[in-house]
């Protein structure tokens, strides 16, 4: 039986086992980000504390000393140390707010990333003592205090990760699309649907596009209906700026290219889904039962054994007689 993560710690599992895969044999020369997430992947935290002690005694607090230092939060909640992950979460949180009495969110990238992984673990920690509501109104409270910044949609991805499955499906906009015309959601009703928020740019959406088509291939003829919706970012291949048509048009050749298998694919083209989804991280995955409601939310990219059980389960659910 495949074993289900908690939602409240699925997005953590994600990023330290990439952390772990890219950082554990990194070189001395190696940032202090690098040397930080490394300890933490091979859970030393006292490691990473040394080397951030270290470099706060040259340099002094700076956006990049906070990034590195929130890891060290997320590797005690992912050893389920809540009392060590809130207190590190908090400080990262705190030494935050006060950066921020004095410059924008999104001055510089590494702020905005340290304080929502900060948000991110407090959140968690609470969910995880069961206090689900209390985490909810504080990720709230933050997604409204921050509104318009960088970190919004990884707010509302956390939201959702709490609240988001066992809820009606948000609508989808499909004005623009890709490919065939979508269907909106509640025209789907009676089908099993996967939606899979992807980005142009996202290898590791590209690496799910085989799994998809084997999902198709499998269950398809038991009501399986894959929609994969997608947004503009402002430009192309190599970063090279674009107009919203030039994107589009290349948008639709990574489409035609990467996912052929799934070529009659809806593709709605429009940020709103993103948006309505908490889609801060590509892929996500969202399956839908035939009656409209959410059974999984997952961001990050899936594997066969781990997607394949859920949505046989949903196909084999007798179709709702309203």
């Amino acid at each position: 039986m495949t074993r289900r993560l908690r939602p409240g710690a699925l997005w953590l599992a994600t990023t330290l086992a990439v952390a772990s895969c890219r950082d554990a044999a990194a070189p001395p020369s190696t940032t202090l980000l690098q040397q930080v997430r490394a300890s933490v992947a091979a859970d030393d935290i006292p490691a990473g504390e040394a080397r951030l002690a270290e470099a706060r005694a040259r340099t002094g607090l700076t956006p990049e000393w906070l990034e590195a230092q929130s890891w060290i939060g997320r590797g005690h909640l992912a050893a389920s140390r809540l009392d060590q992950a809130e207190r590190h979460a908090r400080e990262t949180y705190t030494l935050a707010s006060e950066l921020l009495k004095t410059r924008p969110m999104d001055a510089e990238p590494k702020l905005p990333l340290a304080y929502g992984a900060a948000v991110e673990t407090l959140a968690q920690v609470e969910a995880r003592r069961g206090a689900r509501s209390e985490a909810l109104v504080f990720l709230e409270r933050e997604r409204a205090l921050r509104a318009g910044t960088s970190i919004t949609m990884r707010l509302q991805k956390n939201i959702n990760l709490l609240s988001l499955e066992g809820t009606q499906a948000p609508a989808l906009a499909i004005a623009e699309f890709l490919g065939p015309p979508p269907s909106s959601l509640a025209a789907l009703r009676g089908k099993v649907v996967l939606l899979f928020f992807w980005a142009h740019w996202c290898s590791d959406c590209k690496q799910m596009a085989p799994v998809l088509a084997r999902l198709d291939k499998a269950y398809r003829d038991q009501g399986l209906v894959i929609v994969a919706p997608t947004q503009r970012y402002g430009y192309v291949a190599a970063g090279a700026e674009a107009t919203a048509e030039v994107e589009a048009d290349y948008i639709d050749s990574v489409r035609l290219q990467a996912y052929s298998a799934l070529g009659d694919a809806a593709v709605p083209l429009d940020a709103a889904n993103h948006q309505r989804y908490g889609v801060s991280s590509t892929p996500t995955v969202v399956l839908v039962d035939r009656a409209g409601v959410i059974r999984l939310y997952h961001p990050g990219r899936m594997a066969w054994e781990a997607i394949e059980p859920q949505v046989r389960a949903l196909v084999a659910q007798p179709t709702p007689s309203n």
